[in-house]
């Protein structure tokens, strides 16, 4: 079960965003201190993605006890109603959509159909569509907007974190002093032993849509990690995109159980 686990994760992670004839952003923005967190957060959300469609071929460089392996995946998304992915001859394939997680396996012949629990758990926060739509494309997991943060600043970024910060969860936002885009968001549960890391290497400017280039990410639970980089090779946004789903007949469905 850990093994399917470690999949799903890796599935999750793997849903990121580029673009087509894209011009990579220089980070030549310089910090000012007086920026207040509030102001932080306005700019930050200027940034959210507009585009409506976007599909794109992602690199995908996978380390896990010292071995690495490398795969290429095509991507299509229909931001906030559907994330579609599917692995190199259709030997996997997975869709999210805001009321399910889905995806088949070809090589174990088994599937999964099932909604955000397993996903919540694994990374010991409550995920939605939205939530998981945010991560990918530069965002921040949570909204800003719903409780206060505090700002303060290092040699590269701007650091927002929440005023009260709690022993279950501990959040830190680094914004890109260039476009307020997300360098780093960093999550630390210390009871659970659990931290996530995604790091936003690089950005690009496509049709005035500021979205990831390169992406590392970094998730460790107790003496685990797994590390997983990101490079999108071609990405186009706002054609027609389509969704082909469906479960080959025959195969065994994964069935969790509550302590999962």
């Amino acid at each position: 079960m850990k093994t399917l686990k470690l999949s799903i994760v890796i599935f999750l992670v793997c849903l990121a965003t580029s673009c087509k004839s894209a011009r990579t952003i220089a980070n030549s923005g310089e910090i000012d201190s007086g920026f207040s967190a509030k102001q932080l957060i306005k700019e930050n959300s200027k940034q959210d993605a507009k585009f409506k469609t976007l599909q794109a071929r992602v690199k995908i460089d996978f380390i896990q006890d010292l071995k690495e392996q490398g795969y290429t995946v095509n991507l299509r998304m229909e931001r906030d109603k559907t994330i579609w992915i599917n692995a190199t001859l259709g030997l996997a394939r997975a869709m999210i959509t805001p009321d399910e997680v889905s995806f088949y396996d070809k090589i174990n012949n088994q599937y999964f159909k099932g909604d955000y629990t397993l996903l919540s758990n694994l990374l010991g926060v409550e995920l939605n569509f939205k939530k998981v739509q945010s991560l990918l494309l530069g965002e921040s997991l949570f909204n800003l907007k719903d409780e206060k943060y505090i700002a303060s600043t290092n040699d590269k970024s701007y650091i927002l974190q929440p005023k009260d910060q709690t022993a279950i969860l501990e959040l830190f936002l680094l914004l890109n002093p260039s476009h307020f885009k997300i360098d780093s968001q960093q999550l630390l549960q210390p009871l659970k032993k659990r931290f996530l890391q995604v790091d936003y290497l690089s950005y690009q400017d496509v049709d005035k849509e500021i979205l990831p280039k390169d992406i590392k990410i970094m998730a460790v639970e107790e003496n685990e990690e797994v590390i997983i980089a990101m490079e999108y090779k071609s990405v186009s946004l706002n054609e027609e995109v389509r969704f082909p789903f469906k479960i080959p007949s025959g195969f065994k469905e994964i069935i969790l159980d509550d302590a999962q």
